[in-house]
């Protein structure tokens, strides 16, 4: 089979490589939150600080919904990445055809029970009375729109997995202008509030996934399946689900412990609330250059591991570490530096600036760890160590919910815990991560020297024959 529209990554100079890869990645990454930043600078805009406070309410739960079937998908992304790394070109088919039916299943499951549970659960954070209309407005609109994310995420997924990362790129980008324009006919000229600014993003995100298959199909020679390889393969089924169950377990977590911390969010009224929308709106976009080097980091580590090249992955992650850490620093410098001026964007009163500003300076003293956590989190995934993400995943639980217990009650840090929890948070994951990662390394080490040792004591039974 032809490959064309793909990219071997078992080849080549690793850092090369990954920063070819990555950039389209970072580049769709970040038409990606111009969504989130759209609806946010312009409900903060032209409504007020509490519909961008609603808004931002929705997020960490919201996450907590999408993160099952992202995993599911990461694990099919991941299955994938190795029988084409293997050059097992059946298999890839077969792989893209059983992804299909697992990531559609699993988005209409979870995106059903956010819909159910959107008022139950908002309930239960402790949204402020006078916002909650509009949060379960906004979270149910959401909920309604996993489907129809499902069908991005999933194109996206196999053909990242195939070393394509721009066709998904394209049809981001148009979708993306679109949404900045149906957010301000619906939200400006319709005055149809938060539901207006959902109602954008679906329709949006609708057509970049349409157009995304759509491409792919015609152009892309592993979408073009045949009877057979459309047909239920259960073994492939079964290693894509256990490997992204796992995954889907780590971001569950991760977003259990940040609804936790928006809980503890919201007891501190709306300016804190409306403040830490636009510094988590803001750390998202520092977080996508590490994302999308984390994104790459899973197709080479995956391709790679298919064809047993771990040289090229430790090769890979030590490049790249060193490319996060100058990366981290410039980005705390900015951060240190014009805080106020990057929350003025979202919202005019002067408290939410003030504090969101403040914010900024403490949390990004540790975007370091942030690096070593996405550079980490994409080679261990990416080589199917199903047991790092849930080590992951409990230390952000132990993170985002016993440190405010402890900050808040024992210190006088009071709203500032808030900000502080998630810094110290990404410190311990860190920590956690690498040495994560150089259990792995010691144990590929362990087995390649046993490998060497039966092809050596085999050799030398040949001699004595002879």
């Amino acid at each position: 089979m032809q490959r064309n529209m793909t990219m071997n990554m078992t080849e080549g100079k690793p850092l090369a490589l990954l920063s070819v890869f990555a950039l389209p990645l970072l580049i769709g990454n970040l038409f990606q939150q111009a969504y989130n930043l759209a609806d946010s600078m312009i409900v903060g805009q032209l409504i007020n600080a509490d519909a961008l406070a609603a808004v931002g309410s929705t997020g960490s739960i919201s996450f907590l919904f999408f993160s099952i079937f992202n995993g599911i998908s990461g694990g099919c992304g991941i299955i994938t990445a190795k029988f084409f790394g293997a050059r097992q070109d059946e298999k890839v088919c077969k792989a893209i055809a059983n992804s299909a039916y697992i990531m559609l299943g699993f988005s209409l499951l979870t995106g059903t029970l956010a819909f159910i549970m959107a008022p139950t659960v908002l309930g239960w954070m402790g949204t402020p009375a006078e916002i909650l209309p509009d949060a379960i407005t906004y979270m149910r609109m959401t909920s309604a729109s996993v489907p129809l994310i499902a069908i991005y995420n999933y194109a996206s997924s196999m053909e990242r997995a195939l070393g394509d990362s721009r066709t998904p790129l394209y049809f981001l980008i148009i979708s993306c202008i679109l949404n900045v324009g149906l957010d301000l006919l619906f939200v400006g000229a319709f005055s149809w509030g938060v539901f207006g600014a959902a109602f954008a993003t679906m329709l949006s995100q609708l057509l970049a996934g349409a157009g995304s298959l759509l491409y792919a199909f015609r152009r892309n020679p592993y979408f073009r399946l045949d009877k057979k390889q459309l047909a239920f393969d259960r073994e492939i089924s079964k290693s894509a689900v256990k490997l992204g169950l796992p995954l889907a377990l780590q971001w569950s977590l991760i977003a259990i412990s940040t609804t936790a911390l928006q809980t503890v969010v919201n007891s501190f009224g709306n300016v804190a609330m409306a403040a830490y929308t636009a510094t988590n709106r803001l750390e998202q976009l520092v977080q996508q250059p590490f994302g999308s080097m984390s994104m790459a980091l899973s197709t080479y580590s995956g391709q790679n591991m298919g064809a047993g090249r771990t040289d090229r992955i430790r090769a890979g992650f030590r490049d790249c570490l060193l490319a996060m850490g100058i990366l981290a620093g410039l980005m705390t410098l900015m951060m240190q530096l014009f805080g106020e001026n990057l929350v003025g964007m979202f919202v005019q009163e002067t408290d939410v600036i003030q504090m969101g500003g403040s914010a900024l300076r403490i949390t990004s003293i540790f975007y370091v760890f942030l690096g070593i956590i996405y550079v980490s989190r994409g080679v261990l995934n990416g080589v199917g160590d199903a047991f790092f993400s849930f080590i992951n995943g409990i230390v952000e639980i132990v993170g985002r919910i016993g440190l405010p217990l402890l900050l808040i009650h024992l210190t006088t840090a009071g709203v500032w815990s808030i900000w502080i929890t998630a810094g110290v948070t990404w410190m311990l994951a860190g920590f956690s991560c690498i040495l994560r990662y150089v259990s792995w390394r010691k144990k590929q080490g362990t087995q390649t020297g046993e490998r060497e040792s039966v092809i050596s004591e085999h050799k030398i039974g040949e001699r004595e024959c002879a």
